[in-house]
């Protein structure tokens, strides 16, 4: 996608003091423009029989799946009001030339059918709409529910008809203490379904999802010392990974089999080590008295980016995965945390504070130029990437508590997705 980006030298101004850059790097404020999005037409999904609950399951799945493209930056919905300059749908004769004059671009017909008041068959067929061609259909069969899922994945559907990562019904866990205590919570992209995870009254701490999806590391104190587990959110299996001296802050390999965490196993001072996901075969990457954590893989698997203080200040570095060729990439502040790898490899988001304030910072590894993604009057922390590196999750106390947002990679578009209690710490699935 074209951007226009304007650079900004010397000084950034915030909305309280200033923040000072050093020459290396540069801040930028971009601005999309060029390539749009693809205009969808999304008309009204049509009920096979007069049926209250499949007019209500239609107007269900419909929302669903609108509110899902257009969130993906990649489709835009039509509005509403262009279907009333052209004739009703007839999906048994579609006038294409009909959807062509709203500037719809695809056209996506969706028909539903009570089975009973409690489950439902939907169907749908994306087609484009200049050439006429079908693109693709599906069949879900969906008690009600489970319609949202039958609706994120008809949207997931339709992001890899055009060579997308699927995003929709991706998972968020993350950490809240809403019902008392420190425990593991899993929710949907968008906020809902927000799940209770783990039941032992001791703190839990740092999800990590792995490649796949299926298993969760993180950090219990169920045995009153700081332990590696894995959980299997979807079998209930837990697995204890390491429990020698503290340890924290775990991340899987693109592969799923090794595990990158932080550990005080030797003089007591906090390293990077890596390890078979079963615990087995550790082995420390890191060699500094200084505090060295929050370890985040490349998406090649070839890389590690890092937190450490070993020049007297926390920044970010980079190392090979073996724990050679250590570099710095972060400079300007005095204080950077949570660095997070994006999908794509070419950049790194991480958190940097300028006085009182924590912002969100996008580090572009290949010009070397910092995006903001945050600027407000509160505590912005611990982003994660969506699987397409389209949009980012992290907690903010903006309003009042810590709750999770979502925000797209060029800070628009900002979204809060819990209020319930202390939430924080969020992981998105790939």
């Amino acid at each position: 996608m074209k951007q226009k980006t304007f650079i900004i030298y010397a000084v950034f101004f915030l909305l309280v003091g200033s923040f000072f850059l050093y020459s290396q790097q540069e801040v930028v404020l971009s601005i999309k423009e060029g390539v749009p999005a693809i205009a969808i037409a999304l008309p009204d999904f049509i009920v096979s029989k007069e049926s209250p609950s499949a007019e209500k399951a239609a107007q269900t799945l419909h929302q669903i799946i609108s509110k899902d493209l257009n969130y993906s930056g990649v489709f835009q919905p039509l509005p509403e009001s262009y279907y009333d300059y052209i004739p009703s749908l007839n999906p048994q004769k579609i006038q294409f030339k009909d959807w062509e004059s709203i500037e719809a671009k695809t056209l996506l017909v969706g028909q539903v059918k009570a089975q009973n008041d409690h489950s439902y068959i939907f169907e749908a067929k994306l087609y484009d709409v200049k050439s006429q061609r079908f693109i693709l259909g599906k069949r879900y069969q969906a008690q009600e529910s489970l319609l949202r899922r039958a609706a994120h994945k008809m949207a997931d559907e339709i992001m890899k008809a055009f060579g997308e990562k699927p995003i929709f019904t991706s998972k968020i866990v993350f950490i809240s203490n809403r019902d008392g205590n420190d425990e593991l919570y899993m929710m949907d992209y968008d906020g809902h379904n927000q799940t209770r995870l783990t039941f032992n009254n001791r703190k839990d701490y740092m999800p990590a999802w792995s490649p796949d999806g299926q298993t969760i590391a993180y950090t219990s104190y169920r045995e009153n010392n700081a332990c590696l587990y894995t959980f299997n959110p979807f079998k209930g299996k837990v697995n204890k990974i390491h429990c020698q001296g503290t340890n924290y802050a775990p991340s899987f390999s693109p592969d799923g089999e090794k595990i990158a965490f932080c550990s005080t196993i030797e003089k007591g001072n906090s390293e990077i080590y890596v390890a078979d996901r079963s615990g087995e075969n550790i082995k420390r990457l890191t060699f500094h008295r200084a505090i060295d954590t929050a370890p985040s893989w490349s998406p090649t698997g070839r890389e590690l980016a890092f937190i450490t203080d070993r020049i007297g200040t926390p920044q970010v570095y980079i190392m090979d995965a073996e724990g050679s060729n250590i570099r710095r990439v972060s400079f300007g502040s005095s204080y950077h945390d949570a660095p997070a790898w994006s999908p794509t490899g070419d950049r790194l988001a991480y958190v940097s504070r300028t006085g009182f304030l924590y912002d969100l910072y996008v580090l572009n590894l290949q010009t070397n130029q910092i995006t903001k993604l945050t600027e407000s009057n509160a505590r912005n922390e611990t982003p994660s990437w969506s699987p397409d590196g389209r949009h980012l999750i992290f907690s903010s106390n903006l309003s009042g508590a810590s709750q999770l947002y979502s925000i797209d990679y060029d800070g628009s578009n900002l979204k809060r997705l819990t209020s319930k209690g202390d939430n924080k710490l969020p992981d998105w699935s790939r």
